[in-house]
């Protein structure tokens, strides 16, 4: 009979506890450096690493990964473009863009297709990690650098076209999920209860015609709500 000792039975209880991230990256050192990274940290394990999407796509299922962190240029089928499939496939999985810079088309493109948050390659291993913990409770995280660029570029698109209207409260829970806050912590942050969070949400949605807070977020930016 195989049987655990009680240390390794908990340290197993522990890792499949663990907020489990894939990469999906073509360059070597980096998805080596990345899954280092994530394995190295308490409450975090890496689930899978792979240099591309072709290669990563009849894995994906089976990992069972929490968030996958994407590279948006990638050999082959890119990550911007391969949002759609890995959405279709794995539909409850978190997906954060990775990019060595904050290009225009390809992040509009990536908020459109269903991306979660927007980082930089250069993003400090404690501000990933909080990321990743972020995205896998429900938030959108994006660079600060990012940030500002949807702004900028919103702002530079033309007129806004406000044909909804958001309240102060709800405008602030968006900018606060785009900053990459849970709702709990959005909650906390703005003193109401996560129901009431929740309740805004609805509104929301309701107001935007959306069905998903990336989907709000990058509707909200484009008609001038926040920001």
């Amino acid at each position: 009979m195989n049987m655990l000792l009680p240390s390794a039975r908990g340290a197993v209880s522990m890792r499949e506890m663990a907020i489990a991230v894939a990469v999906i990256d073509d360059d070597r050192t980096l998805l080596s450096s990345l899954r280092l990274i994530v394995d190295a940290a308490e409450g975090f394990r890496c689930a899978g690493a792979f240099a591309s999407v072709e290669e990563a796509l009849p894995e994906l299922q089976s990992i069972n990964a929490d968030v996958l962190l994407l590279d948006i240029q990638l050999p082959g089928l890119a990550g911007d473009e391969a949002l759609g499939s890995i959405r279709a496939l794995c539909p409850d999985m978190r997906v954060l863009m990775l990019t060595v810079f904050s290009d225009r088309d390809r992040l509009f493109t990536s908020i459109c297709n269903g991306a979660h948050g927007y980082l930089l390659k250069s993003t400090s291993p404690a501000r990933l990690l909080d990321a990743i913990a972020a995205a896998r409770d429900g938030g959108s995280p994006f660079s600060p650098e990012i940030a500002r660029h949807i702004v900028s570029l919103f702002q530079k698109t033309g007129r806004p076209m406000h044909d909804a209207t958001l309240t102060a409260q709800e405008q602030r829970l968006l900018a606060l999920l785009t900053e990459g806050y849970s709702y709990q912590a959005a909650a906390d942050r703005m003193n109401v209860s996560v129901n009431t969070v929740r309740n805004y949400i609805r509104s929301i949605y309701d107001k935007l015609h959306v069905h998903s807070k990336s989907e709000a977020v990058s509707k909200a930016l484009r008609q001038g709500l926040i920001g």
